[in-house]
């Protein structure tokens, strides 16, 4: 793959990005609609639809295969490089009507992000970031992780996936991290959690359990502007646990 290859992938992801997003604003009224009876994992038509629309601007000018959040794999064997979709992150926010949701694609190769595109639909912001260039950019404007270096200073984002354990001692565990901390958000989706490191807002992002759809843009965005993006224990459904941050704090 080179430069000018990555950069045609780059201009389709945020194409399909852009008509996603522009389609979650302006159908909202007819698909934020519940498909499902879990008390936890809130699906609305909003999520297939919305998948089916980027599924099919990107399959019309790539032959990567596709795992996305709603259809899984769009070929059994995925090979070295395919497109990763989250159609809707932060459903529940959606659809309540809290503006803190995305939509959020990544294209990857053996496992590591090659780039990352992120709309912030309720804002108009389109945060990008690729290992080529190593840049990061939030509507064409160059984006940095803080230099913040003291927890005590510092802004932690988290979260707890519908499946958490809510153990005693995990989240005893939990509250002891938190304690460290200048300042805890739970925000509700973990792509724009990504986007908030990316761009310097909070430090760092942890949480256990996500789905590889949910942060893989957000790590290729988060790496590019100058921070670290692990991802680790990975499981054969697709959960991991990550740490991004602005790789200064300790």
């Amino acid at each position: 793959m080179t430069i000018q290859d990555l950069s045609k992938d780059i201009v389709l992801a945020k194409k399909a990005a852009l008509e996603s997003g522009k389609f979650l604003l302006n159908k909202k009224d007819q698909i934020n609609k519940r498909l499902n009876s879990d008390s936890k994992d809130v699906k609305l038509k909003a999520d297939i639809e919305s998948e089916n629309l980027i599924k099919s601007v990107i399959s019309s000018e790539s032959k990567y295969p596709i795992l996305a959040e709603e259809s899984g794999k769009s070929t059994e064997d995925l090979g070295e490089i395919y497109w990763v979709i989250d159609p809707l992150d932060g459903t529940a926010n959606y659809s309540r009507d809290i503006p803190i949701c995305c939509v959020s694609i990544g294209l990857v190769k053996g496992m590591k992000p090659l780039l990352g595109v992120i709309y912030d639909f309720n804002n108009n912001q389109m945060y990008s970031g690729d290992i080529f260039t190593n840049s990061a950019n939030m509507n064409d404007i160059p984006i940095n992780v803080s230099q913040k270096l003291d927890k005590k200073e510092s802004i932690l984002i988290t979260g707890l996936p519908y499946n958490t354990d809510y153990s005693n001692n995990s989240l005893n565990n939990m509250i002891q991290d938190m304690q460290q901390w200048q300042k805890i958000r739970m925000i509700g989706s973990a792509a724009m959690a990504a986007c908030y490191i990316a761009s310097g807002k909070a430090e760092k992002y942890q949480e256990n359990g996500i789905y590889l759809w949910d942060i893989i843009a957000g790590a290729a965005i988060v790496e590019s502007a100058g921070g670290s993006a692990e991802i680790f224990n990975q499981r054969e459904n697709f959960q991991v646990d990550i740490i991004f941050s602005n790789s200064k704090v300790k």
